[in-house]
């Protein structure tokens, strides 16, 4: 069989502009324990059942007397910073913190900074500072700091490292008769990124530069609306303004996560963090709505909020004339941090959010038109809710959209073409968070394909990236993340390299180019969704009444049957390729969740499920379960009552899959055959570089070549990544994939077996029409 041909071209198509960028969220202790370089856990006492239910004022640490040794709030450093440490002590006592995972790392020859804030109430006393190791034994010269002011006022001292442990600690110790308060301690490494006070580890933020990414999308996520509607809440959402000036004045709140947010990485940092990694600032804001808890700012009272997202924009863009424009030199920061995009809610579902929507929307572009705003299609690909969004940003004429999905390798196989049809004239589509649920390399290889459909269908996609960014392997929250590290080091993902390789090599300008002679697609699954069904419960006990199979020729009856928790019963199997199944359902607890009603079973990993109630009780949804991935196909907003019957009718044609709830449809959905296409590619042009790109993803065991008809690349170079499609990066390991860098002699493209490659023009070229 002969090669595929390459013609390359020199027409330039739709520009890249900002598409690929990243996505940070505090979720996996990304944030405190994380990217943020404070070492000390609960540096304030803040801690608090609110965060999660094991937490108390004193966790993360060591009290030798907890008798002389208590937190209050009577004499507080700040109205924000209501708990501190006091310390009166009957006898020579001390205090140890523990850090994150086994400890704090102390290299020997690096220097850490400490601070804290103390107020002393019976005249001048001594407190020694200690790092030592998990034993005691001092890592560093211990410092010896004499507080006399009867006022709060902050010390600082600098400890060197002499031996390195990955289990240090920071210890205070108070002689007997000492009388004090303490809040605020502090430890921070020195080379911080770019050597900022209140900043990012080096080693992730390093990490994040070697990305190149076009945008650094923050604050999250699911934890930007989830919570109190009131700033000063403990539990409030999060507001921007609580998070910019004095760390000691931020309040701590908590995080949706299950852990504590000191905001001691807050939107500063953030706006800083963006420009140095060469990223543009994308913030989300809270639209008025905490779709979790059904929390709702009155729409006579959504000014506070707007004025939130006005007041960003002066803070990011405005003169030092301006008010939050000073705050910003104050600060630190004089020039504007060039705010272009700006997202308002975050995955929101119902009514409530896009009623409010509009308000934001209008107040926006009436003071400030050149910011590209971005609206919500909520946390599924397709389904009423996505619809709902969409119409909004239309009818509202936002700029983008914001669509996340988290899918199997198989589904992103099957939509490779999802973006083909879009409208390239309507608002852009911002895939804001996705992944194909695992870390192994084909999950890359095939994310690396899906991208470039993504390239290829700029015209219509705006912006994408990869969620989430980082995982600490001591708490995590979400399995599949792009980074991972502890409290030493950081180790990248395989399916970093493929965002990295795309990111670098993204161009600016996409180019009509030829590829002849390339073989058909395969054709994985198209097959009509037959065999076994059966009902499973979802964390709640649920009773199924007049279940009914109807295959065009005969109906079939079944008996009744109740399901428990994540009980599974076989009811029967059908190979009719046109069936209905209609059942009555009540769910007889009153727990969150509901029930699944399965079907389409003909391998022992794959079927697929009607959910009825989903996470926590709000949806119905179609889904493919395969092995241990699911991807959710569509989704509407349905919740089940106890005690309540619902007739439920299932309808299925070939592969399409309709759902009907007391005679409404609810789902409605072909579910795509998987295909793999011989080559994945696209060719882009850097406008910047004067070079044009080619890259080619091989999702196949099967090698492939390319012959390259033109010398437009001779003289170039190949950059391709290439491994086992089990291959996993695990912390401590090296890279288990291979990375090549090598000339190209302008002939013959070669591509293993699952390989990402780009094929790079020398700098000498500038032919674009």
């Amino acid at each position: 069989m002969n090669s595929p041909q390459l013609v390359p071209g020199t027409k330039l198509g739709a520009p890249l502009n900002d598409l690929f960028g990243i996505f940070f969220e505090d979720i996996n202790h990304a944030a405190d324990g994380g990217l943020y370089a404070e070492m000390v856990q609960n540096r304030s006492f803040e801690f608090a059942p609110i965060d999660n239910e094991t937490y108390q004022p004193t966790t993360a640490w060591k009290l030798s007397d907890p008798a002389s040794l208590k937190v209050t709030d009577k004499d507080s450093l700040n109205i924000k910073n209501r708990h501190y440490l006091e310390v009166n002590a009957q006898q020579d006592v001390d205090i140890t913190n523990l850090g994150f995972n086994r400890g704090m790392y102390i290299e020997a020859g690096k220097r850490y900074h400490f601070s804290f804030f103390v107020k002393t109430l019976n005249g001048r006393k001594n407190v020694n500072v200690h790092l030592t190791d998990k034993v005691g034994n001092d890592v560093a010269v211990p410092t010896v700091i004499s507080v006399e002011s009867h006022q709060w006022l902050k010390y600082t001292a600098d400890l060197d490292g002499n031996q390195t442990t990955t289990e240090g600690r920071l210890t205070l110790k108070f002689e007997q008769g000492t009388h004090l308060l303490v809040d605020m301690i502090s430890l921070f490494p020195d080379d911080t990124f770019n050597h900022r006070p209140n900043y990012v580890r080096k080693d992730l933020g390093e990490t994040l530069k070697a990305l190149h990414p076009k945008f650094l999308r923050f604050p999250g996520g699911c934890l930007v609306h989830d919570g109190q509607l009131d700033p000063d809440d403990r539990g409030s959402m999060y507001r921007w303004k609580n998070s910019i000036g004095p760390v000691e004045q931020r309040p701590a709140r908590r995080n949706n996560w299950g852990y504590n947010q000191t905001l001691g990485l807050g939107y500063f940092e953030y706006f800083e963090l963006s420009e140095d990694i060469g990223a543009k600032p994308l913030p989300v804001l809270p639209g008025g709505y905490d779709p979790h808890h059904d929390r709702e700012a009155p729409i006579d009272q959504l000014g506070e909020w707007i004025d939130d997202a006005l007041d960003l924009i002066e803070f990011a863009n405005g003169s030092t004339a301006t008010k939050w424009g000073k705050i910003r030199a104050n600060l630190g920061h004089p020039k504007p941090f060039n705010l272009e995009y700006l997202a308002i809610g975050n995955e929101e579902v119902g009514q409530a959010f896009f009623d409010r929507y509009p308000y934001f929307h209008k107040a926006i572009k009436a003071k400030y038109p050149e910011i590209k705003l971005i609206n919500t299609a909520g946390p599924f690909a397709a389904g009423k809710e996505f619809d709902r969004g969409w119409k909004s940003a239309q009818d509202n004429h936002s700029d983008l959209v914001d669509e996340h999905y988290y899918m199997d390798p198989e589904w992103f196989l099957a939509n490779q073409h999802r973006y083909d049809s879009y409208d390239p004239n309507g608002p852009k589509a911002f895939l804001g968070e996705y992944a194909s649920k695992a870390n192994q390399w084909y999950n890359a290889v095939v994310e690396a394909s899906y991208m470039i459909g993504l390239e290829r269908n700029a015209d219509k996609v705006g912006l994408a990236c990869y969620a989430p960014l980082f995982c600490n392997v001591d708490y995590e929250n979400w399995g599949t993340d792009l980074i991972y590290f502890d409290q030493k080091e950081v180790s990248p993902t395989v399916n970093y390299f493929v965002q990295q390789l795309f990111m670098k090599y993204q161009g600016t300008d996409n180019v009509y180019y030829q590829l002849k002679d390339l073989p058909k697609a395969k054709v994985v699954d198209d097959q009509p969704i037959v065999g076994k069904f059966f009902i499973q419960g979802d964390k709640a006990r649920a009773k199924f009444e007049n279940i009914v199979l109807d295959d065009g020729h005969q109906k079939q009856k079944f008996g009744s049957q109740t399901v428990d928790h994540e009980e599974k019963i076989e009811l029967g199997s059908t190979d009719a390729t046109d069936y209905t199944i209609t059942f009555d359902v009540t769910k007889t607890d009153q727990d969150s969740k509901g029930t699944h009603f399965c079907f389409g079973q003909q391998e022992s990993d794959k079927w697929f499920v009607w959910i009825l109630g989903g996470w926590a009780n709000t949806d119905s949804m179609v889904r493919v379960h395969h092995g241990k991935a699911d991807s959710d196909w569509t989704q509407t907003t349905w919740s089940m009552a106890k005690g309540r019957t619902y007739h439920c009718k299932l309808v299925v044609d070939d592969r399409r899959v309709q759902t009907f709830i007391d005679g409404q449809l609810f789902n409605d959905v072909v579910i795509a055959s998987t295909v793999i296409e011989p080559v994945y590619t696209n060719m882009t042009y850097d406008r910047n570089t004067k070079q044009y790109y080619f890259k080619v993803v091989n999702v196949t065991k099967q090698p492939r070549a390319i012959m390259v008809d033109s010398d437009q690349f001779s003289n170039g170079s190949v950059y391709q990544l290439s491994g086992h499609p089990d291959a996993e990066n695990k912390l401590g390991t090296n890279n288990q994939i291979t990375t090549n860098r090598q000339p190209f002699n302008g002939q013959k493209l070669t591509l293993p077996p699952y390989s990402v490659t780009v094929l790079i023009s020398p700098h000498r070229l500038d032919q674009t029409k």
